[in-house]
């Protein structure tokens, strides 16, 4: 068993998809010896976003705290907030605006490909 201080794992800018005021933590991944899923912590500050974008691997995502949308490519915009859970298939396009007055949190699980 491991465990980590969450507010010592460095926090890196996350500019790629047109991604305005976010950040991520890499809370576990491969190099901590994570064999099989990654566990990211994601924030994006008020009127931040990230673009539209997809990945070949799944995504679960807990909403932490906050107000915010995610879109897909067809324009659809779901609003979510704290507590919200949101399954995110293989291969679907997807993005998230913050859309309230504090920051959107949220913890997203991959597998690791």
């Amino acid at each position: 068993m491991k465990i980590k201080e969450s507010l010592n794992i460095e926090s890196e800018n996350i500019t790629m998809y047109n991604s305005t005021g976010t950040s991520i933590q890499w809370l576990w991944a491969k190099k901590d010896g994570a064999p099989n899923f990654a566990l990211r912590r994601f924030v994006i500050e008020p009127g931040g976003q990230i673009g539209i974008h997809n990945h070949n691997e799944e995504h679960e995502i807990f909403i932490l705290a906050g107000n915010g949308s995610v879109a897909n490519d067809s324009g659809d915009k779901y609003n979510i907030k704290a507590n919200d859970t949101i399954f995110v298939p293989p291969n679907e396009p997807h993005g998230y605006t913050n859309t309230g007055n504090c920051d959107l949190v949220f913890l997203c699980i991959i597998p690791l490909m």
